[in-house]
């Protein structure tokens, strides 16, 4: 059994409940910003979630050279979806790469140096990433007046 593409594949369930209820905001609510969480937008943040996973799993542990991807170009939910949908190849690829490897330490760029860290840590620290946002997503859509539905894990 591959723990981590299942564990991911659990994620992935999980994110499209946050999908739906994204769903159900006003395209305008989407892209607000609310100051109470320093004056990002829901889209903001989902967009920041993806951009771990691009950045530590893509340009930091896979050496690839991956474009940013700007609040301003992603509209509504919907591309939003097709943004995850190449966030979910990258995290493939980096499954791929390092499966059956022991996890090895991986050569990092951080701040003004360097450091070692291995696949569990860049992995644990995207999915992290991804369900602290997620928590705040939910709170400013509720700030916003959208109730979310029960956002428990999905059962296998």
């Amino acid at each position: 059994m591959d723990v981590f593409k299942n564990q991911y594949d659990l994620i992935q369930r999980t994110r499209e409940s946050l999908f739906r209820y994204c769903e159900t905001l006003s395209p305008t609510d989407y892209v607000k910003e609310l100051e109470t969480l320093g004056g990002v937008s829901i889209r903001s943040l989902h967009l920041h979630v993806a951009d771990c996973y691009r950045v530590w799993l893509g340009v930091r542990a896979l050496g690839q050279s991956l474009p940013k991807v700007k609040p301003e170009s992603v509209g509504h939910v919907q591309e939003m979806r097709e943004v995850f949908k190449k966030t979910d190849a990258l995290v493939h690829e980096f499954l791929n790469e390092y499966k059956n490897k022991g996890d090895p330490a991986v050569q990092a760029s951080w701040q003004s140096g360097s450091v070692e860290l291995t696949e569990l840590w860049l992995f644990t620290h995207c999915i992290t990433h991804e369900f602290h946002h997620r928590g705040q997503i939910v709170k400013m859509g509720r700030q916003l007046g959208y109730i979310p539905p029960k956002m428990n894990l999905v059962k296998p």
